[in-house]
């Protein structure tokens, strides 16, 4: 055997043992028990109902869902319930924190492990809406509850509710 010889059948069995490695690391990120980074447990808090959408759809396409609730809502002002992020997070919402955010929030977990940022909540609250006994009303928000971004929307809403009355004069201000 020549020392060609050799050094090819050396660099053939390091490569060999480079792909089966690389081969038993895939095998090991489709879920087995040796993954590199273990998958998110994603809670259900809420026995027997079923989501509006199958699971894998859901993974892959709430956004879609959601961004076009929005549209619906916001631009043509069609208001339904089906894809409403409000009946996601009623649903989905820790009953321990009542919220779908923090480390074990449904929506946390796993936008934390596809390192995606979620920028519903800088507008939107991650928390559930209790039903108060009387009449199954929903309470007004407590000071708490209300952002920043809330109050100055509240105040422009209000000088602009100001400004469209008419004055004495019967002109509006």
């Amino acid at each position: 055997m020549t020392f060609s010889s050799i050094r090819r059948t050396a660099v053939l069995l390091a490569a060999s043992a480079v792909l089966a490695a690389a081969s038993a690391g895939a095998a090991d990120s489709r879920g087995s028990k040796a993954a590199r980074t273990p998958l998110p447990q994603v809670k259900i808090t809420k026995e027997g109902e079923k989501c509006v959408e199958p699971t894998d759809i859901m993974r892959r396409r709430h956004m879609e869902f959601i961004l076009h609730q929005r549209d619906d809502t916001m631009h043509r002002g069609i208001r339904t319930t089906r894809h409403s992020l409000k009946n996601c997070i009623d649903c989905h919402a820790d009953p321990k924190t009542n919220s779908v955010l923090g480390e074990d929030g449904f929506c946390q977990n796993c936008h934390a492990y596809a390192a995606v940022s979620m920028d519903c909540f800088s507008c939107h609250t991650g928390k559930a809406e209790k039903q108060s006994a009387v009449s199954g009303l929903i309470p007004l928000a407590s000071s708490a509850d209300v952002s920043v971004r809330d109050m100055v929307m509240m105040s422009r809403l209000q000088t602009a509710e100001h400004n469209a009355q008419p004055s004495a004069t019967g002109k509006s201000q």
